[in-house]
């Protein structure tokens, strides 16, 4: 403020920007570029000069040395508040040394006051643009270009879920994550745990991390982006000890700060250290209404094809609409309302297009790149990181992009009908039986939490192998034996940044399951054990090797009768080792495992058998001891439920294949579809007979078929017969527990009246 009005400029730029309008983006650029060109002509008072340049000289001495090198930082006083965060908006400079620079980056900084989408934003936030001041802060670089750098939450900035911090991670200084360069390694801590003295990284995931910026050689250019090597990008940039570490510091900030926090980080390549940046409200889950869900879906009628285009999913949010490619902020004028945003990477110039899109799309970026976190606090449903979108998507070209499935994002190529449901949450009463969750897909486990809930019923292993994993167990245990060379580079590309193929394994599959334990702790997660068919397992990278070929695999080899077979028990072993790491390193003793398709009660005997010689029933550090619950999915379960009951702590009902082997129907033949019904009397007294039996034996019993999702008398009939938990689809959740209220209450009423 002081150099505007002793340079004369305060009166001059309040009168080019009175009465701008913003949305005519030709005027608003040619306002800014002439409010940005006074500034940088103008001349500093000898007193603010003066001051400049000591402070400089200090922060030089401080280091011993003449010319230090700095961060020229902006720092305005309408920034990082909880509901306008201004990110990206003022100018930042990295690598600055010696005094003429000094001087003349501190200007640029001043001027950065009034950027194209500084000004734009602040029309649409309602600040008064000579209110807000603006001031240069000096720091000592952090040798990030010698080492890695990025930024931090201390939540989940797509879904709110507040337990996690999650970290982004890339080589050199960290300009290039925010403006979308490169696409960073991430990770998830899961903090609740953490704090008891474990050590829960309950996600990696390898970026490829194209490019790195460091220090240039060249007098008068301060930074350089140079490609990285494959090495580089081929291996994580944090020890997991360093994640753990950036964790903590993350949760010390919230506690602080008492709110979530984005926050920037950097790693000294000299002296080893973690440094924390900067620290910041985060600006957009915190704003959110909690008191309903809003959920995107396709209509029953929309017919998915194969995407076209995938990438990083921002939001979960669907929209369809024309595209526009534009590769230059030269052209954004060509950019209509409603159209979807292609384009190579966004920065803050193209703010004043991202608000009329409909949808954006980019070639490269990570979660916390500049699309990203101005699309998330605008609403509008992102896909960043896709690599090719510009080269395969044409102008004018009909698409439909869904950021609602999931981490990954996907654009189809036409236009799909879709609907949204929005649900009030607040003052839900919860029933007396147990209202759980089905969740197949780890990556949307944080987002179903916040539905009402006590817990999950069933999580299958098969989609995180598959989804996460995508090869065959024994192929990777018998890596060095392989002889298809195409196998061995599949499995090469995938398990990049893993030295040991077993270990990539144990760890994708301890992570997922990790992230379903974590995303409703301390609430029970019922995992299943990996229940593929033969042929499932055979379509697995490296499966067909090791799998026979049956005729029906679907009463084939199959659940337990796996696990301790010679052919497949080393695969099991490695199951069981990852469940044994989300207990023993992650902390998460609410994970419940579920033997399926268990025949007999001496394959019963022989399953636990090997589960004790893996120790997991042993308990340590205070936690609850492990518990295994049985699949009722065959009538031998129903028959014998009373010496399963001695076996196994519970049980749950699976309704689909108890269905299917009741009733003598393949559930997915066509010609006999008509009489798959769960709800037929044979198989209600099938399940009748287990919940009393499971009552008598004292054992818990629920349900995770599908057949409660799908007929709401068929919930309450289960009410009826006094099951403990009733596991449902989480877009069925809240009217199937409503009916089950009103079902309690009108047996409450007739046993009062008994």
């Amino acid at each position: 403020q002081d150099f505007l009005k002793s340079a004369g400029l305060d009166k001059k730029i309040s009168k080019i920007l009175n009465n701008l309008d913003t949305s005519n983006v030709k005027e608003l650029f040619k306002k800014g570029a002439k409010i940005r060109q006074m500034i940088m002509e103008a001349e500093f008072s000898d007193e603010l000069k003066s001051e400049i340049l000591e402070s400089y000289r200090e922060l030089s001495k401080k280091y011993k040395t003449r010319n230090v090198d700095i961060a020229i930082r902006s720092s305005a006083t309408a920034e990082d508040l909880p509901t306008a965060s201004f990110a990206g908006q003022m100018e930042s400079y990295l690598n600055v040394s010696g005094q003429k620079q000094v001087m003349e980056i501190t200007k640029k900084c001043f001027a950065s006051l009034f950027t194209n989408r500084a000004i734009a934003y602040r029309e649409e936030k309602g600040f008064d643009h000579m209110k807000v001041s603006l001031s240069t802060c000096f720091q000592k670089m952090v040798r990030s270009d010698m080492a890695c750098s990025g930024v931090m939450f201390s939540v989940d900035t797509e879904s709110g879920f507040d337990d996690v911090t999650v970290i982004n991670s890339s080589w050199g200084l960290g300009e290039n994550i925010v403006q979308g360069k490169v696409t960073p390694d991430e990770f998830m801590v899961f903090d609740t745990t953490m704090d008891k003295g474990y050590r829960p990284i309950i996600d990696q995931k390898l970026g490829s991390k194209e490019w790195k910026m460091i220090y240039s050689k060249k007098k008068d250019v301060m930074t350089v982006n140079v490609k990285t090597t494959e090495e580089e990008r081929n291996v994580f940039t944090l020890t997991d000890e360093e994640i753990l570490e950036l964790a903590k510091y993350s949760n010390i900030i919230e506690d602080h700060y008492k709110m979530s926090m984005d926050m920037e980080w950097a790693k000294d390549g000299k002296d080893g250290k973690l440094y924390i940046l900067q620290a910041r409200p985060e600006t957009v889950q915190s704003q959110k209404d909690m008191d309903y869900l809003e959920k995107y879906h396709f209509d029953a009628k929309a017919k998915k094809t194969e995407p076209i285009v995938r990438g990083i999913a921002v939001g979960s949010k669907i929209a369809s609409g024309e595209v526009n490619i534009i590769m230059d902020t030269k052209d954004i004028s060509k950019f209509k309302a409603g159209q979807i945003l292609v384009t190579e990477m966004t920065d803050p110039d193209w703010v004043p297009i991202m608000k009329i899109a409909k949808a954006i799309i980019t070639n490269s970026g990570g979660r916390v790149c500049h699309a990203a976190i101005v699309s998330r606090e605008l609403g509008v449903p992102c896909i960043v990181g896709t690599g090719d979108v510009t080269e395969v998507l044409k102008k004018k070209q009909k698409v439909t992009i869904s950021c609602a499935e999931g981490e990954e994002g996907y654009v189809y190529d036409k236009v799909m009908p879709f609907k949204i449901k929005k649900t009030k949450v607040k003052g839900l009463k919860r029933p007396k039986t147990k209202i759980m969750l089905n969740v197949g897909n780890p990556e949307q486990a944080f987002g179903f939490s916040f539905i009402p809930n006590d817990g999950v019923g069933l999580a299958r292993e098969e989609f995180i192998i598959n989804n996460d994993i995508g090869i065959h167990p024994l192929a990777l245990i018998n890596y060095d034996k392989l002889t298809d060379k195409g196998v061995k580079d599949k499995i090469d590309d995938i398990i990049r940044g893993y030295d040991n193929p077993v270990e990539f394994y144990i760890d994708k599959l301890a992570e997922g399951i990790g992230r379903l334990g974590a995303s409703f702790y301390p609430k029970e997660v019922i995992v299943r054990l990996a229940d593929f068919k033969s042929n499932e397992y055979a379509d697995l990278i490296g499966g067909s090797e090791y799998e026979p070929k049956e005729s029906n695999p679907m009463i084939g080899w199959r659940g337990a009768s796996r696990y301790y077979d010679p052919n497949y028990r080393k695969a099991f072993d490695l199951e069981l080792q990852a469940i044994k790491k989300v207990r023993e390193e992650f902390g998460l003793d609410n994970v419940i495992l579920m033997v399926p398709f268990c025949r007999t009660i001496t394959e019963a005997k022989k399953v636990m058998a090997i589960i004790d010689e893996h120790g997991l029933r042993k308990t340590e550090k205070g936690q609850k001891k492990l518990e295994v619950y049985v699949m009722c999915e065959i009538p031998s379960n129903v028959i014998l439920a009373d010496q399963f009951a001695k076996i196994f702590d519970g049980f749950s009902i699976g309704s689909n294949d108890l269905t299917q082997l009741t009733l003598g129907v393949d559930r997915d033949s066509a010609i006999v579809a008509h009489v798959f019904d769960e709800r037929n009397e044979a198989v209600k007294e099938m399940i009748r007979q287990v919940i009393r039996a499971a009552k008598k034996n004292k054992k818990k019993i629920g349900i995770c078929g599908q057949a409660p999702s799908d007929f709401p008398d068929f919930a309450e009939f289960l009410v009826d017969e006094g099951i403990d938990s009733i596991s449902l689809n989480p877009d069925t959740v809240v009217e199937t527990t409503l009916r089950i209220l009103k079902k309690e209450k009108s047996l409450s009423k007739k046993k009062k009246k008994k």
